[in-house]
C-alpha cells in the first residue's frame, strides 16, 4: 500500500496532464466533427484516466469517467453524432474529473456540490446512452484480458458466422479419435449452418486403408464464442490436424476496437494480435515456425504478411495492429526521454547551483589578490565548470510557453459564448522557453489580459461589420526572446483604446490635473490604477475595476513590466517583460562610491567612458550626444541620493529594451560576473528602480537595478526637458 500511496502524486500529475490534452482534444473536435484522431486522443485520455484511477480504488472517477467513456465509444463507432452539445457536455465532463482530482489532491472528501454536478452530468449522458437517468452502464474492462472475454462472451451485432477449414492427417483414427465427434461437440458452442466434406485426398479403392483417414471438412459455425474457445474444441488432435479458422466480417472491427484497451506492456505485432483475440497462441506459435523456414538472412518475411498470406488474420486488422504497435513504441520512448521530477528538489538543486556560483567567485577573487598564476589557471577551470553546471540546472526549469497557451483556447471558447461574439484565438511563438517559475504565475496576469480584450477591445458583430472588419474577431498570444528577456504579447483587432474616455475618467478621480495633456504612452497606464475602470455597466466579466491593478502587481512581482500600444479602429497590443529567469544571470558590475549595483548583461550594449572634459560639459544636462544620436542620461548617484562628490571620471553603461535606450551614468565600471538573484524582503518592495540583490564573492550585497524602470525614468526625464524647452 506504501508503493501505491506513492504513486498517487504521480497519478494525479498525469491526470492533469491527460486531462489538458483532453480538452484541446475536444476543442479540435468542435472545429471539425469528422476529426477521427481528436476523438481517439478524447477516448484514450479518458480511458487512462479510468484504467489508472481504478489501481488507487478511486471508485467514483472510476464511475463517472467509465460513463464519459462509453459515450465516447460510441461516438467513435458513428452511433452518435458529433454536436456542439456533445462537445459543450464533454468539457463540461472534463472540468468534473478535474474537480475530482482537485479534491483528492488535496485530500478532501467529494462536496454535496460536487457530487450534484456529477450525478446531473451522469444524467445527461445517460440520454445520449438511451439508458434511463441513474441507470447502470455496462461495464467496460480495463485490463486487456479481460476485454476479450468480456466482449467475446457477449452477443454480437451483424454477422457471427465463422468459416473453419479442417484437414485430419491420415493416422487420427489409429490413434483412436473419431473426428465426427468434434463436429458433434463443436455444434455444442453454436449452429452448424453448413458443412461441406472433402475427399480430393481419397485414394483409389483397391489402395484405401480402412484405419486412414482421408476426410476434411470446411464447416460454416454461428456463435458468439470466441477464437480460442473454438479451436479448444481441437485440443486433443492439435498435432493430428490442420485448422483455421476465419473470423466473420464483424469480428474485424471488434479486433480493431479491442486493441485500444491493450495495455502497453505488449508492443509486440503477435502479442497485440493475440491479446485482442484476433489469433490463438498455437496459431501464433505455427506462424512463428513458417515465418523461420521462410526467413531469407537477407530479407526476413514480417510475421504481419504471413498472416494475411495464410488467410489468418484481415489485412485491416493487421494494419490496426501495427498503428497500435507504433503508438506503443512512442508513448514508451517518450517516457525514456523524460524523468519526472518534484518541483521542490529542483529548487534545492538550483540553490546550491547559486551557492556554487558565489563560493567559485569568492576563489577567483582571493587567486587574483595573491596573484598566483597556478591558482587563476585551476580557477579558470572550475569556474567554467561552474558556468556549464550553471546553465544545465537552468536548462532543467525551462518549459515551452505552448502549454499555457494552450489553456486559453477554451477561455476563448467560455468568455466568446458567454459575451455573444465570435472570436478567435491566433497563438505564435509556442515553442519559446521560459524558466517554470515564471510560467506558474503568469497564468493569472494572461487571463485578465484576454478577458479585458475579449470584453472591451473586440466590438460586436454589427460594429465590425459597420467598420469593415471580419464578423469574426481575434484575439493573440505571442512570445518570443528579446535582449535576455521574454516578450509576452495579448493582442486584438478590436476597437482600441479610447484615450478621450479614459483621460475624462482619470480628471473625474484627479488621477490627472485637469489642463494636463499627457502622451498617450501615460495615458495607457492610467488604466492599471486600483479601481480603474471605464465599463458604464458592470458585468460578471469586467466594470468593477479589479484586474488590471492586480495584473501590474503580479508582473512586477516577477520582476517584469507591461506596455501597452493602441491605435482606434485598429486594436491594442499588450506586451509584457519578464526576466528568462528569476535564479541566476549573466550580469555586469558597476560601482558608485562604495555600493555595487548589476543589470543585466543582455540589456547592455557598450560602455562609454568620459573624460573630464566631456564630463564637464555633459554636467547639469539629461542627455549625451553619442555619435549623433540623443541619448537620455539616468545619473545614478543623484537617482539614489548619494552624498559626497562625484568621481572625476565618470562612465556611461549604454542599456536597451524594447527598442529604448538610456544611458547610465556610474563611477566605475566592474565587468562581467554570474549574479544569483535574491529577492528583497516587503521592507524594500517600494524601492523603485531595484530588481532584487546578489552577493558578489567579497561577500558585500549588490543591487540589481530594474532596467526598464530606470529607462521609463531617463525617458520620462527627458520628455520633460524637451517641454520645457518648449
Amino acid at each position: 500500500m506504501s508503493d501505491i500511496g506513492e504513486a498517487l502524486p504521480t497519478f494525479i500529475a498525469e491526470s492533469r496532464s491527460l486531462l489538458e490534452e483532453m480538452e484541446a482534444a475536444l476543442l479540435r473536435l468542435e472545429e471539425a466533427s469528422d476529426d477521427g484522431e481528436a476523438i481517439n486522443a478524447v477516448f484514450r485520455a479518458a480511458h487512462t484516466i479510468k484504467g489508472s484511477a481504478g489501481l488507487f480504488g478511486l471508485d467514483e472517477i472510476v464511475a463517472f469517467t467509465h460513463r464519459a467513456e462509453t459515450v465516447l465509444d460510441k461516438t467513435r463507432d458513428g452511433h452518435i453524432a458529433v454536436t456542439g452539445d456533445l462537445t459543450d457536455l464533454l468539457l463540461e465532463c472534463c472540468d468534473h474529473i478535474s474537480r475530482l482530482i482537485t479534491l483528492l489532491a488535496e485530500g478532501q472528501e467529494t462536496d454535496s456540490e460536487t457530487r450534484e454536478r456529477g450525478e446531473a452530468l451522469s444524467a445527461r449522458l445517460d440520454v445520449y446512452l438511451g439508458n434511463k437517468p441513474g441507470a447502470a452502464v455496462a461495464k467496460t474492462p480495463v485490463a486487456a484480458e479481460g476485454a476479450v472475454s468480456s466482449f467475446g462472451g457477449g452477443s454480437m451485432e451483424g454477422d457471427t458466422t465463422w468459416h473453419i477449414s479442417l484437414r485430419f492427417n491420415d493416422g487420427v483414427l489409429r490413434d483412436g479419435m473419431d473426428p465426427l465427434s468434434f463436429l458433434r461437440y463443436l455444434a455444442g458452442l453454436g449452429k452448424i449452418v453448413h458443412v461441406t466434406t472433402l475427399a480430393d485426398t481419397m485414394p483409389p479403392l483397391a489402395e484405401m486403408d480402412p484405419e486412414c483417414c482421408y476426410l476434411g471438412f470446411e464447416i460454416r459455425l454461428e456463435s458468439s464464442a470466441d477464437k480460442a474457445r473454438i479451436e479448444s474444441v481441437f485440443a486433443f488432435v492439435r498435432h493430428d490436424c490442420q485448422i483455421r479458422i476465419i473470423p466473420p466480417g464483424s469480428k474485424a472491427a471488434e479486433y480493431i476496437r479491442l486493441m485500444d484497451y491493450l495495455t502497453e506492456d505488449k508492443n509486440r505485432l503477435g502479442e497485440i494480435l493475440v491479446a485482442c483475440g484476433a489469433i490463438t497462441q498455437r496459431e501464433l506459435e505455427e506462424v512463428l515456425l513458417l515465418q523461420e523456414r521462410k526467413a531469407d538472412a537477407s530479407q526476413p518475411v514480417p510475421i504481419g504478411e504471413v498472416l494475411v498470406n495464410q488467410g489468418i488474420v484481415r489485412p485491416e486488422v493487421v494494419d490496426a495492429a501495427l498503428t497500435k504497435q507504433q503508438d506503443i513504441r512512442t508513448r514508451q520512448t517518450q517516457e525514456t526521454s523524460f524523468i519526472r521530477v518534484q518541483a521542490d528538489k529542483l529548487d534545492v538543486l538550483i540553490n546550491l547551483v547559486g551557492e556554487l556560483v558565489i563560493g567559485s567567485a569568492g576563489v577567483s577573487m582571493l587567486a587574483l589578490r595573491n596573484k598566483d598564476s597556478v591558482m587563476l589557471e585551476a580557477v579558470s577551470v572550475v569556474s567554467r565548470l561552474v558556468e556549464d553546471i550553471r546553465d544545465g540546472a537552468m536548462r532543467l526549469r525551462m518549459v515551452e510557453i505552448g502549454e499555457t497557451f494552450n489553456r486559453f483556447k477554451r477561455v476563448v471558447r467560455d468568455v466568446s459564448k458567454n459575451l455573444g461574439k465570435d472570436i478567435d484565438l491566433v497563438i505564435n511563438g509556442a515553442d519559446t522557453e521560459l524558466d517554470k517559475s515564471v510560467v506558474d504565475k503568469i497564468g493569472d496576469p494572461l487571463t485578465h489580459l484576454i478577458r479585458n480584450s475579449m470584453d472591451h477591445g473586440i466590438e460586436s458583430a454589427e460594429v465590425r461589420r459597420a467598420r469593415g472588419k471580419p464578423e469574426k474577431g481575434t484575439v493573440g498570444l505571442n512570445a518570443y526572446h528579446e535582449s535576455g528577456s521574454i516578450v509576452i504579447e495579448v493582442s486584438d483587432d478590436g476597437g482600441g483604446l479610447n484615450r478621450d474616455k479614459i483621460l475624462a475618467k482619470a480628471r473625474e478621480r484627479g488621477l490627472v490635473a485637469a489642463d494636463a495633456n499627457p502622451p498617450d504612452e501615460e495615458v495607457w497606464k492610467l488604466i492599471f490604477e486600483a479601481g480603474f475602470t471605464t465599463a458604464e455597466q458592470v458585468s460578471n466579466l469586467s466594470g468593477r475595476g479589479v484586474g488590471m491593478d492586480v495584473v501590474r502587481r503580479n508582473i512586477e512581482m516577477l520582476r517584469g513590466v507591461v506596455e501597452i500600444d493602441s491605435t482606434a479602429g485598429v486594436g491594442s497590443v499588450f506586451r509584457i517583460r519578464l526576466p528568462l529567469t528569476l535564479a541566476i544571470i549573466d550580469g555586469f558590475l558597476m560601482a558608485i562610491g562604495s555600493a555595487h549595483y548589476v543589470v543585466p548583461l543582455d540589456a547592455v550594449l557598450e560602455c562609454v567612458e568620459l573624460s573630464e572634459e566631456a564630463a564637464r560639459a555633459a554636467s547639469g544636462r539629461d542627455y549625451l550626444n553619442l555619435r549623433g544620436e540623443v541619448l537620455p542620461l539616468l545619473r545614478l548617484r543623484d537617482h539614489f541620493s548619494f552624498s559626497g562628490r562625484a568621481s572625476r571620471r565618470q562612465n556611461v553603461v549604454v542599456v536597451k529594451i524594447g527598442g529604448r535606450k538610456a544611458g547610465l551614468v556610474v563611477d566605475e565600471l566592474k565587468g562581467e560576473l554570474q549574479a544569483v538573484i535574491k529577492p528583497l524582503g516587503r521592507l524594500f518592495s517600494h524601492l523603485r528602480g531595484i530588481a532584487g540583490s546578489t552577493i558578489l564573492g567579497s561577500g558585500e550585497v549588490a543591487l540589481v537595478l530594474d532596467v526598464m524602470t530606470l529607462i521609463d525614468d531617463a525617458v520620462r526625464q527627458d520628455t520633460a526637458r524637451i517641454a520645457k524647452a518648449s
